[in-house]
C-alpha cells in the first residue's frame, strides 16, 4: 500500500565533507559516462588496428551499452545486500581494470569481452552517485547536489568525442582505455577514505532473498532491448526476422518482469515506487528529454561532418559551447536553489529556449556562417541545463531514503532507455527522410544535389525534436518542492 512516512532527519555533513564526497562519487560517474561517448571516434582507428569491417568494430560500442543497460537497474538491490560503499567501491576498482585490459587487446573479441565487463562495472556509479549526494546534502541542498553531479553527467557527452578525437590523433586510441586507470585510481581511494555506508545501510546489508528469477528476466529484457535499438537500424528494422524476434521476446520478458518484481517480496526492481507520482512524472519528463537531449549532441556533429564538411577535430571544437552553456545554467541553478527560490519557472523556460534554439538549427544552411552555427549550440545547452537538477531533485525528494538506491537505479535506467530510444528513432527517421529527398533530387534534376538531401533531412528532424522540447515545458510546474524537513513518500508493503 501508499503510505506517508517521516523520514527520520538526515544529519547534514560538514561543508567540506560533503564537497570531498560529491567529488569522490563524481570522479566515477564521469568516468562512465566519459567512455560511452568517447570511444565513437576512435572506432576507425580500431577498425584499422584490428582488421575487421564497420559492422564488428560497432559491437566496441554496443556491447558496452548493452552491459550498463542489464546492470542499471540491478544497482539499488546489490547495494543492499554489499553495502553502498563496498559496491561503489568494487565497481570503480573493477571499472580500472577492465578499462587496462581494453587498452591492452589485441582482438575485437578480447575488446568486446572487456568492454562487455567495463559497461557492468561502470553501470553502478551514476545511480550510486546520485544516491549518496542527496544523502550527503541537507533536503534544502538537493538541487545543488543534483546540479553539481548534472555538471558531469551531461558536460561529459559534449566534450567527450572532443577529447577522444585529440588523444586518438595526438596519441593512440588505448589511451582512451589508459586515461581511467590513474583517475579511476584516485577515485576509488576517495571513495575509501570519503564515503561511509548510514547506520540504516549497515543494517539492511545482506538482507533479503536473492530474485534469480528477476535478473534473468532483466537480462533477457533489457538486453534484447539494447540490442533492438543499437542494430536494428543495420538490419533493417521490422524486415529483418532476428529483430522481430527480440521485439517479441523483449515484450515477454518485460511483461514477466512486471508481474514478478510486483509479487516478490525482496525485488530486484521495485516498481511499486511507481505509485509516487511525482517520482514518475519526474521520469517521464527526464526520459522524454534524454531523447531530444541526446539526439541533438549526435546529430550536431554528424550534420557538421557529413554536410558542412568540418572534420572530426574541428566538429568536436564545435559543439563545445553546449558543454558552456550547461555548465552556466547548473551554476545558476545551484545557486538559485542554494538560496531558496523556486527553480521550476527555470525548467520550463529552459525547454521553452531549447525548443526555440533546435528550432533555428532546423534553418542551417550550406552556407551557414559560424555564429549562426554556434550560438543556437550554445543557448540550447543554457536552456537545458537547467533540466535535469531541478527535477531529479524534486523527483527523487519524494522517496524514503531507504528506497533511494532504488529509486535512482529507476532514474538511470529510463534516462539511459530515452536516450538509446531516441537516438534510434531519429536516425533511421533522418535516414528515411533522406531517402525521401534522394528520390525528389533525382525526379527534379535542377535542384541542387549533392548535400542537399540530407541537409533537408536534418532540417526535418530538428524540427520534430523542436516540438517534443517545447511539448515538455509545462509539466514541471506539477512538481511538488521539497523544503527542509518535508515528508517523504514511499512505498511499502
Amino acid at each position: 500500500m501508499t503510505a506517508l512516512l517521516a523520514a527520520p532527519p538526515d544529519q547534514p555533513a560538514p561543508a567540506v565533507h560533503k564537497w570531498l564526497v560529491a567529488a569522490a562519487v563524481l570522479l566515477g560517474a564521469i568516468l562512465q559516462i566519459l567512455d560511452s561517448s568517447i570511444v565513437n571516434v576512435a572506432l576507425p582507428y580500431m577498425q584499422s588496428s584490428f582488421g575487421v569491417g564497420i559492422e564488428r568494430v560497432t559491437w566496441v560500442v554496443t556491447s558496452y551499452l548493452v552491459a550498463v543497460s542489464i546492470m542499471v537497474p540491478m544497482t539499488g538491490c546489490a547495494a543492499v545486500r554489499i553495502g553502498r560503499k563496498r559496491y561503489f567501491l568494487f565497481s570503480v576498482m573493477l571499472f580500472v581494470v577492465s578499462s587496462a585490459l581494453c587498452g591492452v587487446s589485441r582482438s575485437i573479441n578480447e575488446m568486446v569481452v572487456f568492454r562487455v565487463l567495463q559497461g557492468a562495472a561502470g553501470a553502478a556509479m551514476m545511480p550510486l552517485s546520485q544516491a549518496i549526494l542527496l544523502e550527503t546534502f541537507p533536503p534544502e541542498e538537493h538541487t545543488l547536489a543534483m546540479t553539481t553531479f548534472g555538471m558531469g553527467m551531461m558536460v561529459a557527452p559534449v566534450f567527450g568525442p572532443t577529447l577522444g578525437g585529440w588523444i586518438t590523433m595526438h596519441w593512440n586510441w588505448r589511451w582512451i582505455f589508459y586515461i581511467n586507470v590513474p583517475t579511476g585510481a584516485l577515485g576509488a581511494l576517495m571513495v575509501s577514505v570519503f564515503v561511509h555506508d548510514l547506520h540504516y545501510l549497515r543494517a539492511q546489508r545482506g538482507s533479503g532473498r536473492v530474485d534469480f528469477a528477476g535478473i534473468f528476466l532483466i537480462t533477457l529484457a533489457l538486453g534484447s532491448l539494447q540490442l533492438i535499438l543499437a542494430r536494428g537500424g543495420n538490419l533493417g528494422w521490422f524486415a529483418s526476422p532476428w529483430i522481430r524476434y527480440g521485439v517479441v521476446l523483449s515484450a515477454l520478458a518485460m511483461v514477466l518482469l512486471i508481474v514478478r518484481e510486483l509479487n516478490f517480496s525482496d525485488p530486484i526492481v521495485d516498481l511499486r515506487i511507481f505509485k509516487v507520482f511525482g517520482f514518475t512524472l519526474a521520469i517521464a519528463i527526464l526520459m522524454i528529454q534524454a531523447l531530444a537531449l541526446f539526439s541533438v549532441n549526435l546529430l550536431n556533429p554528424l550534420f557538421m561532418e557529413s554536410v558542412l564538411g568540418f572534420d572530426a577535430w574541428k566538429a568536436g571544437l564545435a559543439v563545445a559551447p553546449r558543454g558552456i552553456g550547461v555548465m552556466l545554467a547548473l551554476l545558476a541553478v545551484g545557486q538559485l536553489s542554494r538560496r531558496g527560490y523556486d527553480t521550476r519557472p527555470l525548467v520550463c523556460g529552459g525547454f521553452i529556449l531549447g525548443a526555440f534554439e533546435v528550432w533555428r538549427m532546423s534553418h542551417w544552411r550550406l552556407d551557414s556562417p559560424l555564429p549562426d552555427v554556434l550560438w543556437p549550440i550554445f543557448l540550447f545547452g543554457l536552456g537545458l541545463g537547467a533540466v535535469f537538477p531541478t527535477v531529479t531533485a524534486l523527483g527523487l525528494g519524494q522517496i524514503r531514503r531507504e528506497r533511494m538506491g532504488f529509486a535512482a537505479s529507476l532514474f538511470s535506467l529510463m534516462i539511459n532507455t530515452g536516450a538509446a530510444a531516441g537516438i534510434a528513432i531519429m536516425t533511421n527517421l533522418l535516414t528515411a527522410r533522406h531517402r525521401v529527398y534522394q528520390q525528389h533530387i533525382a525526379v527534379h534534376p535542377s535542384t541542387t544535389a549533392g548535400s542537399t538531401a540530407w541537409l533537408m533531412a536534418y532540417n526535418d528532424i530538428y524540427r520534430v525534436l523542436a516540438v517534443v522540447a517545447l511539448a515538455l515545458a509545462p509539466w514541471a510546474m506539477l512538481l511538488r518542492r521539497s523544503p527542509a524537513g518535508e515528508i517523504r513518500e514511499t512505498i511499502v508493503e
